[in-house]
């Protein structure tokens, strides 16, 4: 095994060593990364590597001068550069850390396989339709789409069915004293697919010296051997196929609408003065991964971040976590701009989801009689409520309450999550992905 190699399986232990996607999401800096590329902490191994000794030291076997001689003292060692003699006590600093980069599309499947998630998302906007395989029938078409394969089966199928061993029913025709009508209904009884025509014409051109060969139909039967269909196109092979119009089928290419998979994502945060840094800390930890992984699920995502207090405004993503404010909640006021804004991303061309987060304190009698009835009306793959009260629950937080209450725990469009610590994060996070239904396409 060379350095190469080494190298190699060094890279490939350092890339084990990233952090635990759960363990990141709960715990990690997510601030490092950006909404395109995730940093996930790698602790850093060394590298085996060469280094030359930049001292002067002459070569092996050859000392400055004023060495001792052997048998004298060489004296105590001498402090070296950047050696103070105390030395940092064990653990005193963290371990060094480099970063793996990971896209939204890794990340999402990579929650997918942590958490069991197996989201799907559905394509919305047509912008492309194009042929796709030729599947579809028609009895009409050009020639060149023509699908003789089926049409020379149908045929086949009506020879095996119309043809019959005519020597045999020759042989009946000499029987002593019968009459064509008679060959006729025994034929009919053999479900022969054969004419009283010809019948009649087989039976005129028996020669007068071979009529009474037989003595009876019982006495044919015993003696002449019946040849089947499939042997005698076995012996003669096919020779005529008889096709008919009905037969031609003709194919041409099924049609598929190519859709583009968009979505936007409302994201909504109160921002009044019961919510404090905690709180602000487990909503950004819950909703950041969600942005990441529907990012990654959609070739087109949006978001839309929306603070309120009494009042809702758009804020960047930037200010989203960070604002404080000491006024009252009103959460309806955030659904209102919410539905307004939503106006831009018609429901038939877009995949919607509306995330809300809050300490569930609100004003009194606004969640029965604005919000519940405003998430009813707007239509979303999912509505969405995090609930973060690190202390417990206060006495008037019931929004969450009167959610879960109003459109029950196995509502397949709302979802309710708490997150009242960090180990917490993850297991909101699956709530909220695994409640989507496809009820909606």
């Amino acid at each position: 095994m060379g350095l190469r190699d080494d190298l190699e399986r060094f890279r490939e232990v350092g890339e084990q060593r990233r952090e635990d996607l759960a363990d990141f999401i709960q715990y990690g800096d997510l601030g490092r990364s950006k909404p395109g590329e995730i940093n996930i902490p790698v602790k850093i191994i060394s590298l085996p590597e060469f280094e030359y000794d930049q001292r002067d030291q002459g070569g092996v076997g050859q000392g400055d001068g004023g060495t001792p001689d052997v048998g004298q003292p060489v004296g105590q060692p001498q402090p070296q550069p950047g050696d103070d003699g105390d030395g940092d006590e064990p653990g005193e600093e963290g371990g060094e850390h480099d970063y793996y980069e990971m896209d939204p599309e890794e990340f999402a499947a990579e929650l997918d396989e942590e958490l069991g998630l197996d989201l799907d998302p559905k394509g919305k906007k047509v912008i492309e339709e194009k042929e796709g395989p030729f599947t579809d029938m028609t009895r009409t078409g050009p020639d060149s789409t023509l699908d003789f394969e089926r049409m020379f089966k149908e045929g086949l199928k009506r020879k095996l069915a119309m043809d019959f061993d005519e020597d045999f029913l020759r042989e009946l025709c000499k029987v002593e004293g019968i009459e064509p009508r008679e060959v006729f209904e025994w034929a009919r009884g053999e479900n022969l697919p054969v004419s009283m025509a010809w019948i009649e014409e087989a039976y005129a051109d028996i020669p007068e010296a071979e009529r009474g060969t037989w003595a009876s139909i019982e006495a044919v039967e015993e003696n002449v051997e019946r040849e089947s269909v499939q042997q005698k196109i076995r012996r003669e092979g096919i020779k005529h196929v008889p096709f008919r119009r009905e037969d031609e089928r003709y194919r041409y290419p099924e049609i598929i609408e190519e859709k583009e998979k968009n979505v936007v994502v409302v994201n909504i945060r109160d921002v009044s003065g019961s919510m404090r840094e905690k709180k602000r800390e487990l909503v950004e930890r819950t909703f950041t991964p969600l942005d990441w992984y529907l990012q990654g699920k959609y070739d087109n995502a949006e978001f839309v971040y929306i603070a309120h207090d009494a009042d809702a405004w758009e804020v960047e993503r930037d200010e989203f976590f960070g604002i404080r404010s000491g006024g009252g909640t009103k959460i309806s006021s955030a659904y209102e701009l919410a539905a307004e804004l939503l106006e831009e991303y018609p429901w038939s061309d877009w995949n919607r989801y509306v995330f809300a987060a809050g300490d569930s304190e609100n004003s009194s009698n606004d969640t029965e009689e604005r919000v519940v009835p405003m998430m009813e009306e707007i239509p979303a793959n999912l509505h969405a409520y995090v609930e973060t009260q690190p202390s417990g629950n206060a006495i008037n937080a019931t929004h969450a309450e009167e959610l879960e209450r109003h459109f029950g725990t196995d509502a397949d469009d709302v979802a309710v999550a708490y997150v009242n610590d960090k180990e917490d994060v993850t297991d909101a996070i699956y709530e909220i992905l695994s409640t989507e239904s496809d009820a909606d396409e």
